[in-house]
């Protein structure tokens, strides 16, 4: 499930933004974050009259273990269901080339995390889906910086600008890049979706560093 230390990632832009204690301060994500990635394919829709679930309650949970939330996208009110599948870490020397200058990533390593969402009832999300904004990762506890502008192109990885009529039945994965110390070695995904923010979905990586 974890992949460490590969080199893999690229800059998407010509300067990634090292969003520095943005999570720390409780905020959310800069919603003009991107991510660049591959399309997957998304499955069958599901009948017009599926009835949506209610959330199921945050917590811990393992590698590739469900949790259930709702979340306002701008078109619909949507119930997600949420699975982080895999996280992969790369190394001080790839950090350093994903920002700007250098000494920015000084001491610190870039954690991407693969995160799946499934549409599971409450209408279409004609586009742009903002649900991946609210994946965060954390380091041995701490919260990471947000790497805004790096390219979150491992095999998998879906762009959030071509995501569009996003019906329910369907699913896509949104990655989410932060940077964590060097040597870190557990890293925990989080999500929260409506009412969830004291009490997100949290999958824990071990091993990581």
């Amino acid at each position: 499930m974890l992949h460490t230390k590969t080199a893999w990632l690229r800059v998407a832009a010509p300067v990634a933004v090292l969003a520095l204690a943005l999570t720390a301060c409780g905020g959310k994500k800069d919603a003009s974050a991107t991510q660049d990635g591959r399309k997957s394919n998304a499955g069958a829709d599901a009948p017009k009259t599926e009835k949506t679930s209610a959330p199921a309650v945050g917590g811990e949970r393992k590698p590739g273990q469900t949790g259930t939330g709702r979340f306002k996208e701008e078109s619909a009110n949507i119930t997600y269901e949420v699975v982080a599948q895999k996280v992969h870490v790369g190394t001080e020397a790839e950090a350093k080339k994903l920002v700007s200058d250098p000494k920015d990533a000084k001491g610190l390593v870039a954690a991407t995390a693969w995160v799946k969402f499934t549409n599971k009832g409450g209408g279409v999300v004609k586009d742009m889906p903002k649900v991946g904004n609210e994946t965060e990762l954390y380091g041995d506890g701490r919260p990471g910086a947000l790497l805004i502008g790096a390219a979150e192109d491992g095999p998998g990885c879906e762009d959030t600008i071509d995501v569009e009529n996003w019906k329910a039945g369907q699913s896509h994965t949104i990655c989410q890049t932060y940077m964590v110390p060097k040597g870190t070695k557990s890293v925990e995904v989080h999500w929260a979706g409506e009412g969830q923010s004291d009490s997100p979905f949290v999958w824990k990586f071990n091993n990581a560093g």
